[in-house]
């Protein structure tokens, strides 16, 4: 299923119904769409209107209000059967009344920024399509493995446990080697232009990611004084070092070219 992925530049627009009552915009429903290029049609949240919707890839919705008739309509598309996922639109109040047995695939807030409500669709989708060419979704480097459509990654064979936007931050930063970074650009990049935090929020966030890669790993990401990060690929000189020693060997020192 055709979704674009946050900041890696692919442009894969899909289209999104959103079930509404509500007269508003879908951006009025969910803001975050305002900054997403995916196509959204809006009909009522009526079950016999479903039959003659359009082509759609993801159902969004709207249960901000009348959580009783949303529960019903969830709990009926569910019981159907319906080849997209069903992703639930809720505010903070509502989200404590939500339940497993609902049926949805998934729960939004309606204050989920733009990167959050993007990966939510993605991987909501991916649970409901065969796998093909993951490879195409994953990154690596050395040791370090990042899989965008599963959201995960691991180091040296060990799942790393990250926080949404901790993985957001080791993502933007992998799959960009090399290239320096300031605090306002990761800023923007991955917690969007709607985030009101100070630029530290991106160094709590640098050394968590550098505890989590251990003592072995913790310089793939390289701190650019008075600039900012940047993600230090393991070049293949590193890489055979590592080899050696996790084989017991001493590697050998470089060697300096004659003449």
């Amino acid at each position: 299923m055709p979704l674009r992925s946050a900041h890696d530049g692919r442009q894969h627009v899909s289209t999104l119904l959103l079930l509404t009552p509500s007269t508003q915009s879908s951006t009025g429903v969910l803001p975050a769409l305002g900054l997403l290029q995916h196509t959204v049609k809006v009909i009522p949240p009526d079950a016999a209107r479903l039959v003659h919707a359009p082509p759609h890839d993801v159902i969004l919705i709207d249960g901000r209000r009348e959580l009783t008739q949303v529960r019903a309509l969830t709990r009926m598309l569910h019981t159907v059967g319906t080849e997209a996922p069903v992703l639930l639109i809720v505010n903070e109040g509502g989200l404590s009344a939500v339940a497993a047995d609902w049926g949805m695939d998934d729960v939004l807030l309606d204050t989920a920024g733009p990167g959050e409500v993007e990966a939510r669709l993605r991987l909501s989708a991916g649970r409901g399509t065969p796998e093909q060419g993951d490879d195409e979704h994953v990154l690596r480097a050395g040791g370090l493995c990042v899989n965008d459509t599963t959201y995960t990654a691991e180091i040296d064979g060990v799942t790393m446990d990250l926080t949404f936007k901790e993985f957001e931050l080791l993502r933007y930063l992998v799959q960009h080697p090399g290239r320096v970074f300031s605090r306002p650009q990761l800023l923007q990049e991955v917690w969007g232009y709607d985030y009101f935090g100070g630029s530290r929020t991106v160094d709590v966030h640098v050394r968590r990611l550098r505890a989590k890669l251990g003592p072995e790993n913790e310089s793939l990401i390289r701190t650019i004084r008075n600039v900012g990060y940047c993600f230090n690929a393991p070049t293949p000189s590193r890489e055979s070092a590592r080899g050696s020693r996790s084989a017991g060997q001493t590697p050998s020192p470089p060697t300096k070219a004659s003449g």
